[in-house]
Parts: structure tokens; sequence; C-alpha cells
């Protein structure tokens, strides 16, 4: 029996990561001279996706063979291994932002195009789990490209365990992907939510409040804390309701709904430039289209926006 599917995209990423296996380099080098191995192509962090064969049939990630790797990417590629899938193919993401005129190379021209992944998340262009394997390949991408110098000492470091970690050859020092804990959590009061604004948003925007988890610091401290600084509310109890990876670069968004203890506020006029409670049948009438255009609320691919519906749906 498997998990519960998670209702955010760039999660349930379907592949099998075989963690065990990064470290064997006879293994991976197999696996990536495999003629039956694929790899996805990432130009300055955009993954190489194919348009849709017919309208409504939605696109496809761009996996190209690994026979292509070094005419992309060069001698000494930045290749990282994503995973297993059910066929039994592995798959690994490149970075190919070497190249002179990528939109017109040979092996590349006609086939496809290099995509921001928040748009195509947004058009729902492209499947939730490849969504969720295209985050992964970003996401690593992206670490390597700003971590590439030792810590400890400067020294450029070296790619080791098929992406998964960077050793110094000067002190040895091992490095390690991150990942940054976000909470993004939604206060309610009786029958009312907090939604918060930033001046920088569209017009009528409100959503969540978010915040980075604070060393030596638990996620329900950092949801009382950050509730507290931004909209000076006092909160009695958290409840999880879900996590979303999210790419950009790479944080975990820890999804959270906090019950307050009055419905008294105060925006900060830092973080937040407004703010309000809603009651349930407002938050109903904006999810179904009908509310009166004062204020709309994240859609369903941000998890904000599913910690709204839940509070709509009288899951909270």
């Amino acid at each position: 029996m498997g998990i519960t599917q998670n209702p955010n995209i760039f999660a349930n990423n379907p592949l099998d990561r075989a963690s065990y296996r990064r470290a064997d380099k006879e293994w991976v080098a197999a696996q990536m001279a495999e003629p039956g191995s694929l790899f996805v192509p990432f130009y300055r962090l955009h993954p190489f996706v194919l348009p849709e064969e017919k309208p409504g049939m939605g696109k496809d990630v761009g996996w190209l063979r690994m026979g292509l790797l070094n005419e992309l990417a060069g001698p000494s590629p930045l290749v990282v291994f994503l995973g297993i899938n059910k066929r039994g193919k592995s798959l690994f993401a490149a970075d190919v932002s070497g190249l002179k005129d990528h939109e017109n190379h040979p092996a590349l021209k006609g086939l496809g195009a290099f995509e921001e992944l928040r748009g195509l998340a947004m058009a729902g262009e492209i499947t939730a789990t490849e969504l969720a394997i295209l985050a992964q390949g970003k996401s690593m991408i992206d670490w390597h490209l700003r971590h590439g110098f030792c810590s400890v000492c400067g020294t450029k470091s070296e790619i080791m365990e098929a992406g998964y970690k960077r050793q110094c050859p000067n002190c040895k020092a091992e490095h390690f992907p991150r990942t940054d804990p976000v909470v993004i959590m939604l206060a309610t009061y009786r029958d009312t939510c907090f939604l918060g604004r930033q001046k920088i948003w569209p017009k009528g925007m409100h959503s969540a409040l978010a915040g980075f988890v604070e060393p030596g610091e638990a996620i329900e401290e950092a949801v009382a804390r950050e509730l507290h600084e931004e909209a000076g509310l006092s909160i009695s109890s958290v409840s999880y309701h879900s996590t979303q990876p999210w790419p950009f670069p790479s944080s975990l968004m820890i999804g959270c709904h906090a019950v307050a203890e009055t419905d008294a506020f105060k925006i900060d006029g830092i973080e937040l430039s407004a703010g309000r409670w809603f009651t349930r049948e407002e938050v109903k009438a904006v999810l179904a289209g009908k509310g009166d255009g004062s204020f709309w609320v994240p859609p369903p691919y941000a998890i904000a926006g599913q910690l709204v519906k839940a509070f709509a749906e009288e899951k909270v």
C-alpha cells in the first residue's frame, strides 16, 4: 500500500531514486553508457520540453538518448542521476547552458523548446509526475551551479555519487545538496481564516503567510513566530497539512493550519502591506469563481491554494 497522494505539484515523484546505487561508480557509468538510458537537458535551469502532438494532449518532457550528452553538455558534463522509471530505464538531468545557440542546435531544432518550469506548472501543460521529476532535476543542477567551490578552503570541488555529493580534492570536505525548510500557514479563528498580501503582488491577491525555519527551531515554533512577527497573531495550536517541494531554487514548503487565540492582529508593514480575516463563505465564493472581485487567492498549483481549499471544505 502506497502513501497518500500529495495534493501539491512538484510532489509525487514516481522514480525509484536508487540512492544506494549512487556511490557505485561502475554502475553509474554503465547506466550512462546504456543505450536505453535517457536524459533531459536544462538550459539556464529551463527544461527541454516537447510540444503537444495534438491540441489538448499536453506537452512532454524532452527526454534524449545518452549518446547526445557530450554533444550538448560538453566533455565534462554536469549531469545528475534522477532515478529509474517503471520501465527500468535510468533517467538523468544535464546542464547544457554552455550551448552557444541552444534554439538552433541541430540535435534540438524543431524538436522542442526550453521552457520555464513555473510557467509550465501554472499552465497545467505537463503532468504532475513529470513536473516532480523536472523539479528534482532543476533543484539539483541549480545546487551544483551555486556550490562549485569548497566552503571550507575555497578549492573547486568535484562531483561525486551521481551528482548527490561534491568533495573537495584539497581538504576532502564533503558537501551535500541543501533543501531549505519553509513554513507556510493559514491561521484560522472560528469560521474565518487570515490572509495577507505584499505590495509587489498582483492587485487583489491574498495568500497564506510564510517564512523560513531558523536553525534550532521546530516547525510549530516557526509557524507561531512568523504569524506573530508579520501579523501580530497569537496561536494556540498548529496542525500539519502537507508539504511541497519548491524548486525556486530548492525549498520544502511545510503547509500548516494554525488556530488563533483571538482575531486581534497588527500588520508589520514590512513583510505584509495588508491583511484581514475572511469568512468561510467568502472563500468558498472565490474558489467557485463567484467572488465580489475584491480579492483572490493562489491557484491549486501553490500549496497556499491547497491550505485555503481545505479551510473552505471545512477539513480544518
